[in-house]
């Protein structure tokens, strides 16, 4: 408790930073720059690059839309890194490519085959993700509309065993053998960030005794996202139900459940954007509110960050440093 209470005062401002575990390394993100920091069997590789940044005033800089684009940006920023980091992952950890794979570069060409692959990637990702966390639910909690006239009821029970399959899916992720490592670099990427929050010189000593949870973690943007639809979807099928009477008559049947699930899929970007907003008042203050809604998601860190090693550390010390302003400050949540 007292090393815990020795890191949340220490704390000086909360910086715009954030990070991803990859593939023996650490993808890093700053406000103008991206940095991937790769630990191979050549060392320790180090790729800078120029950030994406929307144009201030633009619709998409706007709250709630800047959650979408920033979000979707994210996946394929992260997928990119992902990539990357098994080109320049030790040995063991790389593939063959398969003939497809080949035929495809062949046809397509090395860019445009990247491209393809990203595009192919993010797709998969996001897809399985609908499907685990919002379309099983969905079809499951479906089942109930017969004996659950109200709609907070059937999207509270849908919320439940949304949360139950996402809890279930981190733990057996968290026991592969081979993601601990990648659970060790998330671990170094938010000790390193609280760390150079807090002030204090970016050394492997200073960061080991940090803490391996923050709030503006991935794992608590998920969590709150699963929360927020149980209100969103409540609220907005209780409109729908107002606006077409209609669908009482038809409660149950499954062509109902196809135009429920339907709607909550189109209701998908309005949670992301609620969300990201929920995460960057969390990200931005320390009070009573805010860390009560971001204890469930620091939580389910305890899952997702494992304590990371020296070389991590170092690791995550110079992508922290890679994409550190030529401005103090500038990074300023």
């Amino acid at each position: 408790m007292a090393r815990k209470e020795t890191e949340q005062c220490c704390e000086q401002f909360k910086t715009m930073i954030g990070g991803q575990a990859l593939i023996e390394g650490i993808m890093m993100r700053g406000p103008k720059k991206d940095a991937i920091v790769i630990r191979g069997t050549k060392g320790v590789t180090v790729e800078v690059s120029d950030r994406k940044i929307f144009p201030e005033g633009s619709y998409k800089t706007w709250p709630f839309f800047r959650g979408i684009f920033n979000f979707f940006d994210a996946q394929v920023t992260g997928v990119k890194a992902l990539l990357r980091s098994a080109d320049l992952a030790p040995e063991e950890y790389q593939e063959e490519p398969s003939k497809l794979d080949l035929w495809l570069e062949k046809k397509l060409g090395n860019e445009k085959f990247q491209k393809a692959i990203i595009g192919i990637a993010v797709a998969m990702g996001l897809g399985l993700s609908v499907f685990l966390f919002f379309l099983l639910p969905m079809v499951i909690g479906g089942f109930f509309d017969k004996w659950l006239t109200s709609n907070v009821a059937v999207n509270l029970v849908e919320g439940i065993i949304r949360m139950i399959i996402f809890m279930a899916y981190m733990f057996l992720v968290s026991r592969m053998g081979e993601m601990k490592r990648v659970f060790a670099y998330h671990g170094a990427e938010h000790k390193t960030i609280r760390c150079y929050e807090a002030g204090l010189p970016l050394t492997v000593e200073n960061v080991r005794k940090m803490t391996r949870l923050h709030p503006r973690c991935g794992t608590s943007f998920l969590l709150v996202v699963m929360v927020i639809s149980i209100l969103v979807f409540s609220v907005a099928s209780s409109g729908l139900l107002a606006l077409v009477p209609a669908l009482e008559a038809i409660r149950g049947s499954f062509g109902y459940r196809l135009i429920m699930i339907a709607f909550k899929l189109l209701l998908l970007p309005v949670v992301v954007g609620i969300t990201y907003e929920i995460n960057r008042l969390c990200g931005r203050h320390d009070n009573g509110f805010t860390r009560a809604l971001s204890a469930p998601g620091m939580w389910m860190q305890n899952f997702t960050t494992n304590e990371p090693d020296d070389s991590m550390i170092e690791v995550a010390i110079q992508a922290v440093e890679a994409v550190l302003p030529e401005e103090e400050g500038a990074d300023r949540w």
